[in-house]
């Protein structure tokens, strides 16, 4: 048997990791039909199927299992194998793409790298935990920077930094105007808190349980800068890693003596991936700049 086209292949991988025709045709950067055509095209020739459609998305068959262990296999090589050439161009060019679930911690990689490795393009994209260690796997993304470890083999998952949690308040609270206080004064406020599935609240939270400690929390926001203005109105108080804190006139940290929460950034990467010299070349910066947050903390 011989496949005319690499192109349909090659649909039919995109369709399987993206989970429908339509985002594969984006992956690709050609139109929809075409996506279905190149499949219709395999299916037809080969007597076999592939999918089953589920209203907008699809579904993959057992013989479209087996058929997507292998493609992926090969275009996941082929990806390699293009990562090693550009790596093997003078002074490194190509480029890069990370996710980050914030940009504290990122950009300083960033920054450092940009300065040893001009030549890189860098794509920086924000996300959560979960969408950070989608896109590593799906190869939408090079390299990850999240708050908690990944326990998946495929994975290779590098500690980076401890970041102590803190809370903070607006000037008008009646907890600003304290010198020393402890969680147990925490019990029974109000705070506004992040979405569920965010690693620094379910640190917090975990925390607070142990403590014994209740809060009330009735509004929930999708980002830290929406946290921060939403303490400044007096909707509630906030927490973040320290890290992330903005200094702003209108807040103010309490100072908690037993505060001794935090969250644990790590880098992820595909562990088969881990030497492809782009990602090489961004682990071992991530490295340097951890050796000097330890020198220093």
């Amino acid at each position: 048997m011989d496949i005319s086209s690499s192109a349909e292949l090659k649909a039919f991988d995109a369709t399987a990791r993206s989970g429908s025709m339509s985002a594969a045709a984006r992956l690709l950067g050609i139109r929809q039909p075409t996506i279905s055509a190149h499949i219709g095209g395999l299916e037809k020739r080969f007597g076999v199927e592939l999918f089953i459609r589920r209203g907008r998305g699809v579904e993959l068959t057992t013989f479209g299992c087996a058929l997507h262990e292998v493609s992926n296999r090969i275009y996941r090589a082929e990806q390699q194998a293009e990562l090693l050439l550009l790596g093997a161009r003078s002074q490194y060019e190509g480029h890069l793409k990370v996710s980050a679930v914030g940009p504290y911690n990122v950009m300083p990689m960033v920054k450092r790298y940009r300065t040893l490795f001009p030549k890189i393009r860098l794509a920086i994209s924000v996300g959560d935990s979960r969408q950070i260690v989608e896109s590593i796997l799906d190869h939408r993304d090079d390299v990850g920077v999240m708050l908690h470890a990944v326990n998946d083999h495929r994975v290779y998952c590098a500690p980076y930094r401890r970041q102590p949690l803190i809370v903070f308040a607006p000037t008008s609270h009646p907890l600003a105007e304290l010198k020393s206080m402890t969680l147990t004064d925490l019990d029974g406020q109000e705070f506004v808190m992040r979405e569920q599935g965010s690693q620094t609240r379910s640190i917090f939270e975990s925390g607070l349980d142990a403590a014994g400690v209740q809060i009330r929390s009735s509004l929930e926001v999708g980002s830290r800068e929406a946290v921060r203005e939403a303490v400044v109105l007096g909707l509630g108080l906030g927490v973040v890693a320290q890290t992330a804190f903005v200094a702003d006139s209108r807040l103010v940290v309490l100072p908690i003596r037993d505060m001794a929460l935090s969250t644990h950034v790590h880098v992820i990467c595909l562990a088969e991936r881990r030497s492809a010299p782009l990602i090489a070349s961004f682990l071992g910066v991530v490295e340097e700049l951890k050796l000097t947050f330890n020198s220093t903390e």
